[in-house]
């Protein structure tokens, strides 16, 4: 594949206005995908910080932990992971160290795309991608999961060839790599793709393991699910991808369980599964594996119909107290929201007590009166 071309970079993601599992692919020789590998490199430190030259802000900076995968935000209030990594609505997302809990979740019927909404605001959040056509650029992929491991090698009369590399050791570390989109493929065509999280795909951006993208040239393996592709339109970093799945089932025989592995030339290995293994002709020429993401480009209209709809109620406001102004802070149990009247009534304490307020929002406390043996705190 092509290199990155060395055009300028600029920052892709936006500030908000203040106004595999493994996918059930297997036995079809794919694999849900969990974790970058490069063909250049097994070096376990390569490319885990953020990238730089003409791929500075190429997207790393918009990528947040979702439980062991990432997710990336699309907007102050959302972002967009892979629909077959799971989750569930109070989970917590991380980005950039602050832990936000997941309040809505929005799946789209077309695809294995999923939109997550946030308590509280995003500081930024990725452009995305609509260009016209993927095929030929390059991009910036992102993941978390294994390192390199052994390679895998195949004998024959005219020696041993290595044909790629074993999945290594699944640390759960941030890497990056590049590579370039070879197609944009219907996944619901393609047996081993469609279907596979239990509906719909929808179409795929894929590229190919091959041997001319350099060091950085990447692939996935069993951690990447979920993290984001990146492709650079006019001066712009743009999200283009979800990671989804990766072609990574072989064997060098057709007995035994197989392995996975990131394998830039399948020729003379064994592909299909116990019982089945079926063995690829070597040919003159490589026959590379491929990579597949799940394409923004194609689900754009349902990604805006999320993020311009009107937002789900958040949840109420917490009162939280404590007998110091440093705290340290607890629930306050016995209290009672009325979101109609924005106050909150508790009984009065016995003691000194310190309020304050915990939501999705910025709120304080406007005003605290007694009635009764109550206290009314009212906010804004």
């Amino acid at each position: 594949m092509g290199r990155l071309t060395k055009t300028a970079a600029s920052r892709m993601c936006m500030r908000p206005d203040r106004s595999l599992w493994i996918v059930a692919l297997l036995l079809l020789g794919m694999a849900g995908a969990r974790g970058v590998i490069f063909r250049g490199t097994d070096d376990p430190v390569h490319n885990t910080t953020p990238p730089g030259g003409s791929l500075t802000n190429s997207g790393w900076q918009c990528q947040g932990q979702w439980g062991a995968f990432l997710g990336t935000p699309v907007s102050p209030r959302h972002f967009i992971a892979a629909g077959h990594v799971g989750g569930a609505v109070g989970d917590i997302f991380v980005f950039r160290g602050v832990a936000y809990t997941t309040t809505a979740m929005f799946d789209d019927p077309n695809s294995d795309l999923r939109i997550w909404r946030v308590c509280g605001l995003l500081p930024e959040y990725a452009a995305l991608y609509d260009g016209v056509s993927e095929v030929g650029k390059p991009f910036v992929v992102f993941g978390r999961g294994t390192q390199r491991g052994a390679p895998v090698i195949v004998s024959d009369l005219f020696g041993a060839t290595t044909k790629g590399w074993l999945w290594g050791t699944a640390d759960g570390v941030q890497r990056w790599g590049t590579n370039v989109v070879s197609a944009v493929l219907n996944g619901d065509t393609i047996p081993p793709l469609g279907g596979a999280a239990g509906g719909p795909v929808g179409d795929m951006l894929q590229a190919t393991f091959d041997a001319n993208g350099g060091a950085d040239e990447a692939h996935l393996s069993v951690g990447d699910s979920s993290g984001g592709l990146f492709i650079q339109e006019q001066g712009v970093w743009k999200l283009a991808g979800i990671n989804y799945a990766v072609e990574a089932y072989f064997n060098t025989n057709d007995v035994g369980p197989g392995f996975f592995a990131a394998i830039t030339d399948k020729g003379g290995l064994y592909s299909g599964g116990p019982g089945n293994w079926q063995q690829t002709p070597e040919l003159p020429a490589d026959l590379s594996t491929a990579l597949y993401a799940t394409r923004i480009a194609s689900n754009l209209a349902w990604i805006r119909s999320i993020l311009n709809a009107s937002p789900p109620s958040d949840p109420p406001p917490r009162l939280e107290s404590a007998s110091a102004v440093t705290g340290p802070y607890e629930p306050a149990t016995n209290s009672t929201v009325d979101e109609s009247t924005r106050t909150i009534t508790l009984p009065h304490p016995t003691q000194t007590r310190f309020f304050r307020l915990s939501g999705c929002d910025a709120l304080r406390i406007a005003r605290i009166s007694a009635n009764g043996t109550n206290l009314v705190l009212n906010y804004e």
